[in-house]
This record gives C-alpha cells, sequence and structure tokens, in this order.
C-alpha cells in the first residue's frame, strides 16, 4: 500500500510538472483550468475498485510473493481481471483489510456474502466438512473463477471430472474419508468416455447424477442418488428408458414401495457403465438378473443357451433380455410381455427365423426338481437318475463279489492249486 501511494504523489507530481510546461506555449488559465479537472477526475472518479485493485496488485502481481505461513498471495492479474470477479474490488472480499500495512494473516473471505444460496446448500451437504474452504476445493483460484460456460472454469462440463477426480480419484484421500476411488471407474466407463474422448456437453458427468452445491449421502432420502430418486436421476438423460422402466414390473414395484426391486445401477452399475451392446456386459448380464432371480438362472444354465455362452463365451447366444426386454420386464400373464404364449413365435424368431407353435413349446426354465410344474421331465429325470445309480450300484457290488470270491479261492487252494487249475 504505502508503494502504491508513492506511486500516485509520484503520478501527481509528474502531472503539475506537465501543467507547468504547457504555460509559455500559450495555454491560457481557462485551459490549465480544464486540463486539470480532467486530471483529477483521472484521479479520483475512476472507480474506486479500480483503485483498489492497483493498489493492492502493486504487490500481490508478484507472483513470487507469500505470506508469513509461506503460502502463495501472489495474484495473476491478467487472470484476475478476466474472471467471473475481475469487476470486484479487492476489499470487496477481503473485507477485514483496511489499511496497509494489514495482518499477515487477514479474516478469510466469506463467499456466503454474495452467494448465500450455494453456501447455505454446501453447508447441509456431504462436502461440508470436506474441506477448509470448500468453494475453492471445487471452484479453483479464487482470483481465476471462470463461469462455469467458460473452457477454462474447473466446473465446465468436460473438465468436472477431473476436478471431483483431485479428491475421488485420491488413493489417500478415498482412504482416509472412507470413500470409493471411482474416478478411474468413471473415466473408463460410456459416460467417461463420451466426456474425455468425444467432447460430449451432453453426456452424463458427476454434477449430472450428484448436483452440484447439495450433494448428499446416497441414503438420504432427499438425495438424487438415493434408491427410489434413481430412476428420476437417470431419466434427466434417459427419459425413453425410464417411461419404460416405470411401465415394467419392477418400476411398478419401485413406485408402491418395495426397494428391494432392481434400479439403473443394479444392472449397469453407478459409475463402471458399460455400453449394452458389448461383449463384457452381455456376459455379465445374466448373473445380475440371477442375483435376485435365483431359480431361474439355475434352470438357465441347464439350457442349450447358458451351455453355449459358457463354452467358449459364445456372446450372441439369448441372454434374460434378449426375452424378456431390459426395462419394460411384464410378467408372463401380460399379453403385453415378449413371453406370454401368444407373443413368443415373435419373441424366438429373433433368433431362429423358423420358429414355429412346436419350436415355441421349448421351456427355456424348465426345472426338473418341479413335479408339480413339470412332471413329465420330474419323471424322466427320476427314471434316469435310478437307471444310472442303478447300474453303477450293481456293477459296483459284481465287482466287489468277484473280488471276495476270487480271495476265497485262491486263500483254499494256494499258487499250487491254482496252477493246477491253469
Amino acid at each position: 500500500m504505502a508503494g502504491a501511494r508513492i506511486g500516485l504523489l509520484e503520478r501527481y507530481r509528474v502531472r503539475q510538472s506537465w501543467l507547468r510546461k504547457l504555460e509559455p506555449h500559450g495555454v491560457d488559465a481557462g485551459s490549465t483550468l480544464l486540463i486539470a479537472a480532467l486530471v483529477l477526475f483521472l484521479l479520483f472518479g475512476v472507480p474506486s475498485f479500480l483503485h483498489a485493485q492497483t493498489d493492492c496488485l502493486s504487490c500481490h502481481a508478484d507472483k513470487t510473493l507469500q505470506d508469513a505461513s509461506g503460502h502463495s498471495v501472489g495474484v495473476d492479474a491478467d487472470n484476475f481481471h478476466a474472471s467471473i470477479h475481475g469487476s470486484l474490488g479487492c476489499t470487496d472480499c477481503h473485507s477485514s483489510i483496511k489499511e496497509y500495512p494489514h495482518p499477515d494473516q487477514p479474516a478469510a473471505v466469506k463467499c456466503e456474502t454474495c452467494h448465500a444460496d450455494q453456501a447455505a446448500a454446501i453447508g447441509s451437504s456431504v462436502h461440508a466438512e470436506a474441506s477448509a474452504h470448500p468453494c475453492t476445493s471445487c471452484h479453483g483460484d479464487a482470483h481465476a473463477i471462470f463461469p462455469k460456460s467458460d473452457t477454462r472454469s474447473a466446473v465446465y462440463p468436460l473438465n468436472i471430472p477431473k476436478t471431483c477426480g483431485n479428491c475421488h480419484g485420491s488413493e489417500a484421500l478415498a482412504t482416509k474419508y472412507g470413500l470409493q476411488n471411482v474416478y478411474s471407474a468413471y473415466m473408463d466407463s460410456i459416460h467417461g468416455y463420451a466426456v474425455s474422448k468425444e467432447g460430449l456437453l451432453v453426456a452424463a458427468n458427476c454434477m449430472s447424477c450428484h448436483g452440484s452445491h447439495g450433494i448428499l449421502s446416497h441414503k438420504d432420502p432427499k438425495s438424487t442418488t438415493y434408491r427410489t430418486n434413481i430412476p428420476n436421476t437417470c431419466g434427466a438423460c434417459h427419459g425413453g428408458v425410464k417411461d419404460e422402466y416405470l411401465s415394467g414390473i419392477h418400476g411398478k414395484l419401485l413406485a408402491e414401495g418395495n426397494q428391494k426391486v432392481p434400479v439403473c445401477t443394479d444392472c449397469h452399475t453407478a459409475h463402471a457403465i458399460l455400453q449394452p451392446t458389448e461383449a463384457d456386459f452381455r456376459m455379465q448380464s445374466t448373473p445380475i438378473c440371477g442375483s435376485c432371480h435365483k431359480d431361474q438362472l439355475a434352470t438357465y444354465r441347464d439350457t442349450f443357451h447358458s451351455q453355449l455362452g459358457l463354452l467358449g463365451g459364445y456372446v450372441e447366444t439369448a441372454r434374460c433380455w434378449d426375452c424378456h426386454q431390459a426395462h419394460r420386464v411384464l410378467p408372463a400373464s401380460n399379453p403385453q410381455s415378449p413371453v406370454n404364449q401368444a407373443n413368443l413365435i415373435k419373441t424366438c424368431s429373433r433368433c431362429h427365423a423358423d420358429a414355429n407353435l412346436s419350436f415355441v413349446q421349448y421351456q427355456p426354465h424348465a426345472n426338473p426338481h418341479n413335479r408339480k410344474l413339470n412332471p413329465a421331465l420330474y419323471f424322466v429325470r427320476l427314471f434316469m437318475n435310478v437307471l444310472l445309480w442303478g447300474t453303477l450300484s450293481f456293477f459296483t457290488l459284481h465287482t466287489l463279489l468277484w473280488f471276495i470270491r476270487a480271495k476265497k479261492e485262491q486263500d483254499k487252494g494256494g499258487p499250487a492249486a491254482e496252477a493246477k487249475h491253469d
């Protein structure tokens, strides 16, 4: 500040000297007064925040400047003037600084003075205690904050994954706060690929699902990632899929308050979301459905479809959602269900062009252990098991008796009798 004041006095002396030099050249008193008025305007009429910036930046423009604690207090003047805060005076934010020299550790800046709504949202969020200054943790240097529509902004849609990844991609912070390291999983997902490789602004980033300031725990019913809210959260982008899901049995049960039914993240996961047409997703889709439908998984694994899929990882064989649909899953009793008896020929003909009424008699979930549901298969299985075990038991007993007989004859006659017999 002292240096800035000296600079102002020096500029005033230069202007006075310049005015004196004009007098010998015929500049009259009126003109002199006009010029003096202009000088006074330049000194005192310029907005105060420009003076404040000039005064502060006379020291703080030095990027190597540090406070008593060794923290950098240098400001990039060009970035600051171009930032969203560039029109403010320094003391608008650093309101505790009234004069120079100021304290080595002035009072912390309170962003809530201007951003009350955002501060209130953060105060009740999971980030409330995550940092001494959560605002700059996400928005970056307070003197270089740009609008979210600016590519230089830390919260520009394409930059958000990296910004969040500063914490959620850190093993140290993940261990300290008991968090999952989700950054790498997201970046390898279909959403992360769309952001990082394709540069799609409409692709889902962290903020698309979790929000910005009022981020709540997924256990909080008001959170966008709370179980019952997930279909609406994902549906903000996937509207058609959301409608299909809500019209299916899973969506209807969820609306009735059944939280055990699957939602988007149960099948697709939250961060490591794969393209559904990828081989990796198709190969893991059946166990995903089977995690709830255990009986159906067991019977499916006995079928040709499953055996072919497991044999060399053949990915084109029918999976659960090839027959039941992926999102609008309906009971077989529903006339609109693809596995309703009236629709089976159409459903099977997607893969089997020659499917007919006889072909669709095939039972993909036949249970040979259920006598009531599949009596013929039950008795065939029972007969084959009895035949198998009967045959094995008979020959086991026959071999055992033959061995006992041979042993007795050997003991009775000895080696000589056995040789004579030969």
